[in-house]
């Protein structure tokens, strides 16, 4: 059975983890740019934590379901309604055919993921449904076209939730509290220095790590770029190199940008350090005019962080 968009809002694409290993021929990862929201979606309908989802940006989507199954919501407040009804992210809810799913704009965060029971059901290219526009790959046409109205999306019918009584949503599971985030307008955002940073003068890396950068309107699934303090590398002579995700790049007008899930797989620019795993969540959550500032993260800490989180998701039974 299947799902049909009526509206997509600025942005909607099927995203699952990941597109790994084929960078490299220059094929990015992609994946979801909030993997705290992703990953607690398909925890709350009981799936394998690569199953497909969609990820709304900014909101104004809309669709209707057409099997039975369970949805949940997760990341930015959207001001969601089912059938009229209100609900909120972080929770999960039992859906009939029929059922319509309508958002608005963002009130809290920038991105949103809705999970169904199993899945959606879509080709998988290199492995891989995530959708990447500039690669043309992943999607629901494999050739990573994001979401329009009319899409039709495949999943599986939940028997389970097979109903004809019910007139309200029906809340199923939620986060615990204490693993919601809050998007603030500020945040610390951690930084392992690494690639060039020991070709940046002190007083450079100081000015980067006391300074408050504010979040541009120039943000997209490929990198955020920043606007503060001018910081300049001493090195520019650089061999393009692979680029991390969460890398931050120092163009040549001096402001950061940090890569994203899209990002190029290669670059030349000097790069100060990665953000940490954790961090570049909170930093997709982010709208323009938010303010960052950067504090230096012990590599082994970030690590073990990471391990711990990993982890705790594949452990945790919601």
């Amino acid at each position: 059975m299947t799902l049909r968009i009526h509206s997509t809002g600025p942005l909607a694409l099927l995203q699952d983890k990941g597109r790994y290993g084929h960078q490299s021929v220059g094929v990015t990862p992609g994946g979801p740019m909030d993997e705290h929201a992703f990953d607690w979606a398909n925890k709350l309908v009981d799936n394998d934590l690569n199953a497909t989802q969609i990820e709304i940006t900014l909101g104004q989507f809309s669709c209707t379901f057409y099997a039975a199954t369970t949805i949940a919501l997760t990341g930015a407040d959207m001001g969601a309604k089912l059938n009229g009804e209100a609900i909120r992210p972080w929770q999960s809810y039992a859906i009939n055919s029929g059922d319509k799913l309508e958002m608005s704009i963002a009130q809290s965060g920038l991105r949103a993921y809705l999970a169904v029971s199993g899945g959606f059901k879509v080709e998988t290219i290199l492995g891989s449904s995530a959708t990447v526009i500039r690669d043309g790959l992943g999607g629901y046409d494999g050739k990573g076209t994001p979401l329009t109205v009319n899409s039709l999306i495949r999943y599986s019918v939940d028997v389970s939730q097979l109903s004809t009584s019910f007139s309200e949503p029906r809340l199923r599971k939620q986060v615990p509290s204490r693993f919601i985030p809050s998007y603030e307008r500020h945040i610390n955002i951690g930084v392992i220095p690494s690639y060039q940073y020991d070709d940046f003068l002190i007083a450079d890396r100081e000015r980067f790590f006391s300074s408050i950068y504010t979040v541009s309107t120039n943000i997209d699934r490929m990198g955020y770029r920043l606007s503060g303090e001018a910081i300049h590398c001493q090195r520019n002579n650089l061999i393009s190199e692979g680029i991390a995700l969460g890398a931050i790049q120092i163009p040549s007008d001096g402001q950061p940008i940090v890569l994203m899930r899209d990002r190029q797989t290669i670059g030349g620019y000097p790069k100060i350090g990665c953000v940490v795993h954790a961090d570049i969540s909170r930093l997709a959550q982010c709208l323009p005019g938010s303010t960052v500032q950067f504090y230096e993260k012990e590599l082994y800490s970030a690590e073990a962080e990471l391990m711990i989180q990993r982890q705790f998701f594949t452990s945790y039974n919601s």
